[in-house]
């Protein structure tokens, strides 16, 4: 953990590794290159941080909180919260198939140990919130549990790029399908959820909180957006809803 007197350097440390991570994605930036841009030794990255993951750690932090804030904003807050969930989690799933180096530092984020266990955490209390009372014998102990399984289906679809046969459209449609069944979710109401999210512009939605998301990145940790703006946003293939589930 950082010192008083660290702070400077975990500050420039954390700077240099979001803007990189952004810039040309997670798996591309090397320790080399953060030690340079930053301009720290070796041995200072390692006490603060101990390895990349780390940093990691603390971006995840920061993106979760305020992602999904941005998504309940964009959802509004009259919405029931099964809707809200839904929302949440297609716009997590679409900022994928935005944004190369996004699915990358997601993919990361949800295979890194304390990344990944900092994700499941925070997603049972919120499960738990939401679907308790669809399933009043479970804890928020077994929403964990449960999240367990569901974080590894969501690193796998979003591992998986969009293609004109399997379209954002299906991969949502398929995820709200295994995860709603599993939080007990009555199938009229499961119907709703899923043309809810159907009649969105979810992609639209989403490049609206990826840019958001980007700025309040750069305002916290004192960065330049131009370079980042200038990326090329990759765009999902254009398709709708299969038909209702049967």
């Amino acid at each position: 953990m950082a010192t008083s007197l660290s702070e400077p350097t975990k500050k420039r440390i954390l700077q240099v590794c979001v803007k990189l991570f952004l810039e040309q994605g997670y798996r591309k930036t090397t320790m080399a290159e953060i030690i340079e841009q930053a301009g720290v030794s070796s041995s200072s990255f390692q006490n603060i941080f101990r390895a990349k993951d780390g940093v990691l750690t603390e971006l995840v932090r920061f993106m979760f909180e305020n992602q999904f804030a941005m998504a309940r904003s964009a959802a509004s807050a009259k919405l029931p919260p099964v809707y809200v969930y839904a929302v949440e989690t297609a716009i997590q799933m679409t900022l994928t198939e935005l944004n190369e180096n996004l699915r990358e530092i997601y993919i990361e984020a949800y295979t890194q140990k304390d990344a990944c266990e900092y994700i499941q955490h925070e997603t049972a209390k919120e499960l738990y919130r939401i679907f308790g009372s669809y399933q009043p014998e479970l804890t928020e102990r077994d929403f964990y549990e449960l999240e367990i399984g569901s974080a590894g289906v969501m690193r796998g679809y979003m591992s998986h790029p969009c293609d004109e046969e399997f379209t954002l459209e299906k991969k949502l449609r398929l995820f709200f399908l295994m995860s709603l069944r599993a939080y007990n979710v009555p199938k009229e109401e499961m119907n709703q959820v899923i043309r809810f999210v159907e009649e969105l512009d979810i992609r639209a939605i989403s490049e609206q909180v990826m840019q958001k998301l980007f700025q309040a990145l750069a305002m916290h940790y004192e960065f330049s957006l131009q370079e980042l703006m200038q990326k090329t946003v990759r765009k999902a293939t254009q398709s709708r809803f299969p038909h209702p589930i049967t």
